[in-house]
């Protein structure tokens, strides 16, 4: 059925545009022709499309006779022989189970070590907006773990009396939040996404009272549900399996939080003249306030026993250069690195640093200047096994949508199982995983964009364009290892609110493992800068064969009721050897 909708212009004038529902693209209607008998889809032939073109190999015709029915029921259509293409289109663009990710649920072997694991890791998680001036909140820490996020970052510092603790950005116009707060809400709804372990990274800025403070508040909080490591040199980490419902504390330990700031004081002074025990003694009253200067000569878990038991997960980096940073020892530990501290050190120790995240943990947070809270590009610390990319979750651009991409892996668990080849080396010069090469092609990945839908019912009628309907394009993209990273696009379909593309896109993927499909429609627009239209992001090792429903998100990842609909593929083919 068509309608018309009309389009101010010059002010007195008006331009009218008649809307009809889309014909559905060629190849689908050649495709079920192929399906089809006298122009009817019987519930064999259903049966048979499910099997060799939805891939779903194992499904019954028991199976294919309830989608028959439902579809009768839902659309309320006759007779019941079959189904007509129309009502065919409509049942794939309707059904519900048709997404395009397997529904495999959790799927992974989750009894390694933490490791071993991608953790989805947000940076600063009490923002509410930008590095500098905005509010701290628990808002945005639940937001973030109803998403699924499973580690959490606090920085704790002193209130403005130094007799409590509050979460604040340091250094900026931020303004904090109750340490207390932010626990609370933590607690509340740590598993209301998933099981699997929350981590909360501490970032410390406290006197030993106000430490022996946060002891308190931790263990009152989170009871039993909080992860005590009772070994003193930890080997390995435990699992995400034995660690479901718990909460995992990560932090510096006292004395080695001090150790640490000591030796880089120690460094300051040297290059302005000053001795180094005046330097140290500066830096002891400084972290620990005049009043807690006696302790410092007595054993340290007399000073600091209640928070150091807290500590599951040990956080710190070793004396030395950066080289130093990688070197394994027999005790397991997480190391944290800026952006561009990462950038800088994979052009000389990306095998080190690979190796060393076989066993450790290895976080990776925002340069600085990043005060709009925007973000880099993931791909570097997951290619090196860096298991905690901390992203801004107050932004929302296309690195986000790639991090929550990769995320809706293993059921959206939060926990994503590292590649093999990520977490083995060997051979005679203990060879390793190396981004930058270009390995043989492992599978080609075909996208047909056939048509979208649902941005009508969406949005009014002039967002897009004042004068017409809306002149939409899609961009198809791989985010992945430097080989595999590509990026296509169909035509904009002129003045419609239901575009046919009919367009197919092969991408040659090296390391499709670690590949994530971006999904971007956009509008074009004669000054040259498109609008957003809808996104997002899709794991390449979990998608699925066959016609599917992508529904698209907003810019923060907020999923729109209607979409984009994708098909005959995504679909992986075997191995090609070039």
């Amino acid at each position: 059925m068509a309608y018309k909708q009309h389009f101010k212009f010059c002010f007195c004038f008006k331009r009218m545009f008649r809307l009809r529902e889309a014909e559905p693209p060629e190849s689908m209607k050649i495709l079920f022709q192929q399906y089809s008998e006298n122009d009817i889809m019987t519930v064999d032939l259903l049966h048979r499309f499910l099997i060799e073109v939805q891939g779903e190999q194992n499904v019954s015709k028991d199976s294919a006779q309830a989608i028959f029915n439902s579809t009768h029921k839902i659309l309320k259509f006759l007779p019941r022989k079959g189904l007509t293409l129309d009502i065919f289109i409509r049942h794939l663009l309707s059904d519900d189970q048709n997404g395009p990710l397997r529904p495999l649920g959790v799927h992974h072997d989750m009894s390694a070590p933490l490791a071993h694991y991608f953790l989805y890791t947000s940076h600063n998680t009490y923002l509410t907006g930008n590095q500098l001036n905005s509010d701290s909140s628990t808002d945005p820490i639940i937001d973030a773990l109803k998403r699924g996020v499973r580690v959490i970052e606090l920085d704790l510092w002193p209130n403005s009396k130094k007799d409590d603790v509050e979460v604040r950005h340091g250094g900026t116009l931020t303004r904090p939040v109750e340490l207390i707060k932010c626990l609370r809400a933590i607690k509340e709804n740590a598993f209301w996404a998933t099981e699997y372990p929350v981590v909360i990274t501490f970032e410390d800025h406290l006197n030993q009272t106000l430490r022996a403070k946060v002891a308190k508040f931790v263990t009152r909080t989170f009871g039993d549900l909080l992860y005590r490591n009772d070994a003193e040199n930890l080997e390995v980490f435990p699992s995400p399996e034995s660690l479901k419902r718990r909460i995992l504390i990560s932090t510096k330990p006292p004395k080695e939080y001090l150790d640490d700031d000591s030796s880089m004081e120690r460094e300051d002074s040297q290059r302005q003249g000053s001795s180094d025990e005046e330097q140290t003694k500066n830096t002891y009253n400084k972290k620990l306030g005049a009043t807690d200067k006696v302790l410092l000569d007595e054993d340290e878990d007399q000073i600091f026993p209640e928070y150091r038991s807290l500590i599951a997960i040990h956080a710190g980096k070793p004396k030395g250069g950066i080289a130093d940073s990688f070197i394994d020892i027999n005790t397991v530990r997480r190391l944290s690195l800026s952006e561009q501290e990462l950038e800088n050190a994979v052009k000389t120790y990306g095998a080190a640093i690979i190796r060393f995240t076989q066993r450790n943990l290895l976080r990776v947070y925002p340069k600085g200047m990043r005060l709009d809270s925007s973000n880099y590009d993931p791909m570097l610390g997951w290619t090196h096994g860096a298991q905690m990319v901390a992203l801004n979750m107050q932004g929302h651009a296309k690195f986000l949508w790639i991090m929550k991409g990769m995320f809706r892996a293993n059921g959206g668990c939060g926990y994503v199982k590292k590649p093999d080849f990520l977490l083995r080396g060997g051979g005679p010069n203990n060879r390793v995983f190396d981004p930058s090469a270009r390995p043989p092609v492992q599978k080609i990945l075909r996208v047909t964009v056939y048509m979208g839908e649902g941005w009508v019912r969406e949005f009014r009628h002039t967002h897009f364009d004042r004068f017409s309907p809306p002149d939409f394009f899609v961009k198809v993209a791989i985010a992945g290892v430097p080989a595999d990273v590509d990026r296509k696009q169909t035509k904009a379909i002129e003045d419609e609110w239901v575009p046919v593309w009919d367009e197919s896109f092969d991408f040659s993927l090296r390391v499709p493992e670690l590949a994530v499909l971006r999904i971007e429609a956009l509008e074009y627009d004669t000054t040259g800068v498109p609008d957003f239209g809808g996104q997002t992001c899709l794991p390449i090792s979990e998608l699925r064969n066959g016609i599917r429903v992508v529904p698209l998100n907003d810019k923060k990842g907020n999923q729109y009721k209607h979409g984009l609909d994708l098909g005959p593929k995504p679909k992986l083919y075997g191995v090609l050897v070039l």
